[in-house]
């Protein structure tokens, strides 16, 4: 079925489509914002043991997607040990955090809500 057949616009927007590496912050650390693009933004991070991001908010909500290894958040007064293949969903304002404290490597995706990242280091 063609686009215009399915009820859609008969002009759809191109796709974009961008190396990953345009978006590398370092060797371990990509980051994507929406900006005028999308109302989305994401990190995709490799945290070896002993590497951990300090207590920050959001003014929006942030999912994590754990793709592999364990992570230790804290959220609010909550800490929890989430392995691979599980979804933190951290709610606006909330102070959070997270760890590495395995020997294995954590590979984390955090989506946020937004065209760019809103962060608060507390």
């Amino acid at each position: 079925m063609s686009v215009r057949a399915a009820g859609y616009p008969s002009r759809v927007p191109e796709p974009t489509v961008t190396p990953i590496d345009d978006f590398r912050l370092s060797h371990r650390a990509i980051k994507y914002e929406g900006r005028d693009e999308i109302p989305v933004s994401m990190f995709i991070v490799t945290y070896e043991r002993g590497d951990a991001v300090g207590l920050h908010t959001h003014p929006y909500a942030e999912v994590f997607v754990v793709e592999s290894g364990t992570g230790v958040f804290t959220v609010g007064e909550d800490e929890m040990t989430v392995e691979a293949d599980n979804i933190v969903v951290v709610p606006a304002e909330a102070p959070h955090s997270f760890r590495n404290d395995s020997d294995e490597t954590l590979v984390v995706h955090s989506v946020h809500p937004s065209p760019t990242v809103e962060q608060t280091d507390l």
